[in-house]
């Protein structure tokens, strides 16, 4: 990879981590991260030498929204074709065969096979937040804060924002935290299922990190390749189409490798050798 700006990125035991690094404007987010985080995902996605993605932010947030000093531009000047364009078009697919929804220009973390775990270490507000939504899993740390924001800057729920939030967190709920674009904490995230787990700053990235680990070592690859693109696709399937796809992948993996040394590994009482075949 070439070298970042503003990112970081990391690979150890399998575990790729992308962390967000402008701490000193709270990981505010700005074209160059965003084009380096896609570069970083499509990284991760190729190489067969990881198996987990973990999206964090360095310093004492996760992603502040969008740099101050492009909204400032774009209320001063307006926003041209260029932007219109590309705030609307589909962005190139990371992994082929997924549906085009999953292709759009922030939702292709779910077009991705490998699960991506937000590690939310603080404050995560507005594109940010949106950021982590996309994410398969949040953990947050209870240090961590969230807001929607847009209400509160005289914008609208972005980027898909309006279909993604009410899956998570139920339809009053989403509705509530984008007219309100209030500042909710870690506590209230967990009771409305915005994130998975709350754990202590100080042990925050440890138990994440234990996490991802465990998902590496301990489970089937093609396990998890297939769960994932069985979950996003039923968002769009009635339940005989997503009876009828278990089955069909249930038949399949009954034939692959991973299957075999799954029973195989639990027999002999050792751990598990996946190959992800």
């Amino acid at each position: 990879m070439m070298p970042n700006q503003e990112t970081q990125y990391h690979l150890a035991d399998q575990v790729a981590t992308i962390t967000l690094n402008r701490p000193d404007k709270l990981n505010a987010w700005t074209a160059t991260m965003e084009h380096e985080v896609r570069a970083a995902m499509a990284a991760a996605e190729h190489d067969e030498n990881v198996r987990v993605i973990i999206l964090t932010g360095a310093g004492r947030g996760f992603c502040a929204g969008a740099d101050m000093s492009l909204l400032s531009t774009i209320s001063e000047k307006g926003i041209d074709a260029a932007q219109r364009a590309q705030a609307t078009q589909p962005t190139s697919g990371i992994s082929e065969g997924m549906r085009a929804d999953f292709q759009r220009k922030y939702s292709y973390f779910p077009a991705l096979t490998k699960p991506v775990i937000a590690a939310i270490n603080g404050p995560t507000v507005g594109l940010g937040l949106l950021i982590a939504l996309y994410c398969d899993l949040r953990f947050a740390s209870d240090a961590a804060r969230f807001s929607t924001a847009f209400a509160r800057r005289g914008l609208i729920a972005e980027y898909g924002m309006a279909w993604m939030l009410p899956r998570l967190v139920g339809h009053a709920n989403a509705l509530d935290l984008l007219f309100s674009a209030r500042m909710i904490d870690a506590a209230e995230a967990l009771r409305t299922g915005l994130v998975n787990q709350v754990y202590p700053q100080e042990t925050f990235s440890q138990k994440v990190r234990q996490y991802a680990l465990d998902l590496a070592s301990n489970v089937s690859p093609r396990s998890l390749r297939v769960i994932k693109r069985q979950v996003y696709d039923a968002m769009f399937q009635t339940l005989a189409e997503s009876f009828e796809a278990s089955e069909r992948e249930m038949l399949a993996s009954l034939q692959c490798e991973d299957f075999k040394e799954g029973v195989a590994h639990f027999v002999e009482k050792r751990p598990p050798v996946f190959t992800g075949k």
